[in-house]
């Protein structure tokens, strides 16, 4: 199992851990994803979807942080959703469980070496805004970034991307618009909104959710901006895409808790499902912006 500890990023090559972490999973599937999907909490079921599936628990692979939050059932699904090669992580890792930032991203990093141009991340979030109703789904337009540190301190790997790099389009415009028209075909509205990252793992206070809210922030949760910004930083584009599975502390005159998340997302599969299974062509097919 891998170390929770940052000495074994000392002591080996953050790109050579990461091509023997891609490696392995060639030589189990034979299969070159185009686009890779992070399920977040209570939308693993999203995998069941995926053909010809070859499934790798992270504990097979070289150097992968393994999940251990109830609703990550912690594997790697290889195969094809059409005709469209895929990887989908069912679970990620978070830093509240002890892992560095380098390891919350490690994954993400992996999949770039796979091939993965085009990338969906999701998670449960919880909503600011109170215009959004429990089980809406919001797309990502921007995100703002209060853990405190970034997955990128310490020395650039060259070989990932530049020192420094552009954020403006964190998450595509393009993939954005094609969700919000495909929701739109199927019948419903696809939020959008602005992703205020915070350590947890505890829920917000009341007082925190009207800051955010000053802020701009609409959806608060514990994931996803340091994967996009490992992402971006390897010139992956994103679509961004949240479950509101609570409203967050203060909006509603009640106690938040980590099963009320796990249900939401199971009741909004159905919906999640039929929209990422018909966009995941389109964003194939959307010309490259980076």
């Amino acid at each position: 199992m891998t170390q929770i500890s940052e000495t074994s990023e000392n002591l080996e090559d953050l790109h050579a851990r990461a091509m023997a972490a891609a490696g392995y999973i060639h030589s189990v599937a034979r299969i070159q994803p185009k686009l890779g999907l992070i399920l977040g909490s209570g939308l693993g079921d999203f995998a069941e979807s995926v053909q010809d599936a070859t499934v790798i628990p992270y504990s097979e692979i070289p150097n992968f942080p393994i999940s251990t939050v109830a609703g990550h059932s912690g594997q790697l699904v290889l195969g094809r959703i059409g005709d469209i090669p895929v990887a989908v992580m069912q679970g990620r890792v978070h830093a509240y469980e002890g892992y560095s930032m380098k390891q919350v991203t490690f994954p993400t990093r992996v999949l770039g070496l796979l091939g993965v141009e085009r990338l969906i991340i999701t998670n449960a979030a919880g909503g600011i805004n109170p215009g959004y109703g429990q089980g809406a789904i919001v797309a990502l337009a921007d995100h703002i970034n209060l853990t405190g540190t970034n997955a990128l301190i310490g020395p650039n790997e060259p070989r990932f991307g530049d020192r420094f790099f552009d954020m403006t389009h964190a998450y595509s415009p393009a993939f954005r618009k094609l969700a919000i028209e495909e929701a739109s075909k199927q019948g419903w509205k696809l939020e959008e909104g602005v992703y205020v990252a915070v350590l947890g793992p505890s829920y917000e206070t009341p007082a925190e959710i009207r800051a955010f809210r000053i802020l701009g922030g609409d959806l608060v949760g514990m994931s996803t901006v340091h994967e996009v910004i490992a992402a971006r930083h390897m010139g992956i584009e994103i679509l961004g895409l949240s479950i509101v599975t609570n409203m967050a502390a203060g909006v509603l005159d009640q106690p938040i808790n980590h099963e009320e998340v796990m249900e939401t997302g199971k009741r909004i599969a159905g919906q999640f499902t039929s929209l990422l299974t018909a966009l995941i062509p389109q964003l194939v097919t959307q010309p490259a912006t980076s």
